[in-house]
């Protein structure tokens, strides 16, 4: 029985202006998959991500998530979907609490409206006694419960990085995408991130899309890699692949 891709990217074109940013983009991304995304800078992997979550919309082309046409889909709609995402840059409240960050991420799960929230009684305490033991499992499993009622803003980066994470980890999601985890981390804090990222795909059962310059950990982790180049797909392949593909060593690997 041949595997159906959780998400089809089909021929994908993006520009601004005169500038073009992806060039005939297609790939795969299927449901038990971890697949990476490389390339130099300017190589278009934030705006691929850009455009599956919504952010960016390609001229041409087609983003299929689970046979849904996400393609001219707004970004929340997406995130409804089913599709979480990290961001390069932290996109984290810096003045609210680690379990608030997260709590923030269950939005689209609670059922209670603002009213009964307001006044924390009958169905509406058990609606938010149920996401804050969802967000527990999240802080117990990325192993952050000192920092549970601690300010965001007053932690150091990789433990903001992993809040980041669980809050797209509160969204259930069927796809996650992670845009550069571990940039700005030392290799105590990246071998962490590792680890939690193949947890989340062995013991979560959640396809992953991954950005990351660390090439190590990419060829460690990845079980098939896209190289884009100048925004136009140069390679796709398993680790081995593309460790010994002439051109990705030419453009991005180097000699």
């Amino acid at each position: 029985m041949v595997e159906e891709p959780i998400l089809e990217i089909r021929s994908l074109h993006l520009s601004f202006g005169g500038i073009k940013c992806l060039s005939d983009i297609s790939f795969d991304v299927f449901d038990k998959g971890l697949l990476a995304i490389i390339g130099p800078n300017g190589a278009g992997k934030t705006a691929m991500l850009n455009c599956i979550s919504g952010f960016y919309r390609p001229q041409q082309g087609k983003i299929l998530f689970k046979g849904k046409d996400l393609t001219r889909l707004p970004s929340h709609q997406i995130a409804k979907l089913g599709i979480g995402r990290t961001f390069q840059n932290l996109a984290v409240y810096a003045g609210a609490s680690t379990i608030d960050n997260l709590l923030a991420g269950r939005h689209f799960h609670t059922k209670e409206n603002i009213f009964a929230q307001a006044f924390w009684f009958g169905p509406a305490m058990k609606e938010e006694m149920k996401q804050r033991l969802f967000v527990e499992e999240i802080i117990d499993f990325l192993e952050i419960e000192p920092s549970r009622y601690s300010i965001v803003g007053s932690l150091p980066y990789g433990i903001r990085k992993r809040i980041e994470l669980g809050r797209a980890l509160a969204m259930e999601p069927d796809l996650l995408l992670l845009d550069e985890p571990m940039a700005g981390m030392n290799l105590e804090e990246k071998e962490d991130i590792a680890r939690f990222i193949l947890d989340i795909h062995e013991l979560r059962k959640i396809p992953i899309i991954l950005i990351e310059h660390d090439m190590g950990m990419v060829m460690d982790i990845a079980q098939r890699i896209v190289v884009l180049d100048l925004g136009k797909k140069i390679a796709e392949g398993d680790p081995d692949q593309i460790k010994s593909n002439p051109t990705v060593i030419k453009a991005y690997l180097g000699e």
